[in-house]
């Protein structure tokens, strides 16, 4: 059995003041199907209340008026425990903005940050496709984050980076298949990435917890681990068997109206607290699926 993460007890979060449907930008958006304000704050504040009833503590970040993405947090950069952070390069335009306020925030609170393009201008990076596993930082990319990217983590932060190459529209980004449970176990759903990097998930999760089409496309992997409890917006039988097996307390939320937007709980949480542990190789390592 896994040890527990040593990280997710510290999250930001992004208040839905202004969330909404404007454009389509993955294939469960629609500006038909708008989100119900006084609903999705509701959805919203249990999820907050769940993380700090877990143990975990919750930073609050305003919400741009003219950014309705935003409240999607996961997306907003990555933040080592350490006090760095990566900015995330959108690559759609109209998310970009929410960028300004993001490099605000981590500024303003102590972490020291980077970019993987200096005005805009180098790789797209979006840190939902990035998760610290094992002893790696493990990072999808290819529909939102571009490989070039990878190289400027594994370079600029001297740490060993696993790529795994995306390849299903559904699951554009890594927390839509992929989700750390403890030090060995992990939700994968492998369909979602090509040939070489379904092989290579064998070689990063010792312990796989392999979803089935039904669960993957519920939002299961999008889901988070604090301390003793995995919150989840949809949790199978099977899955409820598999989790309080391993010590789990299983704590399953209504998140339907950000299901509109293409995200569920991971999605609406930025972990501050993952450890990076430097690499004695200068430069650091980046592994590709062959």
């Amino acid at each position: 059995m896994g040890q527990p993460l040593e990280w997710g007890r510290r999250y930001l979060m992004v208040r839905p003041d202004h969330f909404r449907i404007d454009y389509v930008i993955n294939p469960y958006m629609s500006t038909q199907d708008q989100p119900d304000p006084a609903l999705a704050l509701k959805q919203w504040e249990s999820l907050r209340q769940a993380i700090v009833d877990a143990g975990g503590s919750v930073e609050v970040l305003d919400q741009r008026p003219d950014s309705p993405d935003m409240v999607y947090a996961m997306n907003l950069g990555l933040a080592a425990a350490d006090g760095r952070a990566m900015l995330s390069h959108m690559r759609f335009e109209p998310r970009r903005k929410e960028s300004l306020s993001a490099a605000e925030w981590f500024t303003g609170h102590g972490f020291a940050l980077d970019r993987t393009g200096g005005d805009g201008i180098g790789p797209h990076f979006e840190s939902g496709d990035a998760f610290v596993f094992g002893d790696s930082l493990v990072v999808g990319y290819g529909p939102r984050t571009e490989a070039e990217a990878l190289k400027h983590l594994a370079t600029e932060w001297n740490v060993r980076v696993r790529g795994l190459r995306i390849a299903h529209e559904g699951m554009y980004h890594l927390d839509l298949p992929f989700c750390p449970v403890d030090s060995t176990h992990a939700m994968i759903y492998p369909p979602a990435f090509d040939a070489a990097s379904q092989a290579e998930l064998a070689g990063i999760v010792p312990d796989p917890i392999v979803l089935t089409d039904e669960e993957a496309f519920a939002f299961t992997a999008n889901s988070l681990v604090v301390g003793e409890t995995i919150i989840m917006p949809a949790c199978s039988d099977r899955l409820h068997d598999v989790f309080t097996g391993l010590g789990l307390r299983v704590v399953v939320l209504d998140l339907t109206e950000f299901h509109k937007g293409g995200g569920s709980a991971r999605c609406l949480t930025n972990p501050l607290d993952f450890p990076l542990a430097p690499v004695t190789t200068q430069g650091g390592e980046l592994i590709l699926p062959l």
